[in-house]
């Protein structure tokens, strides 16, 4: 039993073995934690585009203001529907003048613009399809003059955020892999330093899940560790983000920045551990004359 006890006491969880996997595994993890965050926020900034395209709802010229605020009600109740918002004859003139520098009543006499509303939609239903579907709904009000949306701008915005996604998660997917292989060399690497302490163990009787378990809690904490270290510098430059452009505090959240804290630490500690087991298994199946050829 003393031998077993001092075995276990060979395998010290704090040393200098420990600090290099821990600054290794932390570099990787940051790289982690950095192309899961831009996945997450992409997401969040394609919902933020995808809501801020606009649409029109041309009104009748003799529709009246309790019509108006009927419609604009009835429009706000449907699902679909996240702003309504009511631009007068006399606004659509003064947003028309600020944007070409020319006034039309010049020409004709008159306003001919009509009042309209401007809607946005939950990203869910910012694309064509929906719209079409929309349009044909709202159209058969017969306030509605005409619907008046760029269906060449929403084709765009969704194509390329589904390409800018498909992207990121593979470049999430890959990254994965190479932390996974990086984080396994380093601690194959403190393992193989201990392989004849593992044989030794083996031959005083010592079974193998004993000897896995000092291993196991050592990379258990250097994962968890690790993961503490970029959690924390990760919430730093997400904090100087928000702070030099405030209007990221829409994309770059505390959920997402809670969701990328949580998966880098189930990924050191998943990864750091799965790689101790394998690592130790490894030595475990070997004889002693095939410890000297490794």
């Amino acid at each position: 039993m003393k031998k077993k006890e001092q075995g276990h006491s060979t395998v010290s969880l704090f040393d200098m073995q420990f600090v290099t996997a821990t600054i290794s595994t932390t570099l990787v993890l940051l790289l982690l934690g950095m192309v899961l965050f831009f996945v997450l926020t992409a997401h969040n900034l394609s919902v933020y585009v995808r809501e801020n395209i606009s649409f029109s709802l041309v009104l009748d010229d003799g529709v009246t203001d309790r019509e108006v605020l009927r419609l604009q009600r009835a429009l706000q109740q449907e699902p679909f529907v996240k702003e309504v918002e009511y631009i007068s004859k006399e606004r659509a003139l003064q947003d028309y003048v600020a944007a070409t520098g020319t006034d039309p009543q010049e020409f004709v006499g008159y306003n001919p613009l009509g009042a309209s509303l401007e809607i946005r939609l939950h990203s869910a239903y910012a694309n064509s399809d929906s719209i079409a579907w929309i349009e044909e709904r709202i159209g058969q009000d017969k306030q509605v003059k005409e619907v008046l949306y760029q269906q060449e701008l929403i084709d765009a915005v969704n194509k390329n955020i589904g390409r800018i996604s498909l992207i990121l998660l593979g470049l999430a997917a890959l990254l994965l892999l190479i932390s996974f292989a990086l984080i396994s060399n380093t601690i194959r690497l403190t393992i193989y330093s201990k392989r004849f302490l593992i044989h030794t163990m083996k031959l005083v009787g010592a079974s193998w899940s004993f000897i896995r378990r000092p291993f196991l809690r050592r990379n258990f904490w250097v994962g968890v560790m690790s993961a503490v270290i970029a959690d924390g510098m990760l919430w730093g430059a997400a904090g100087w983000l928000v702070t030099y452009e405030p209007g990221l505090v829409q994309v770059v959240t505390s959920e997402v920045m809670a969701l990328v804290s949580a998966a880098v630490l189930v990924a050191g500690v998943l990864i750091t551990c799965l790689c101790a087991l394998l690592s130790i298994n490894k030595y475990l199946r070997m004889k002693e004359g095939a410890l000297y050829l490794v």
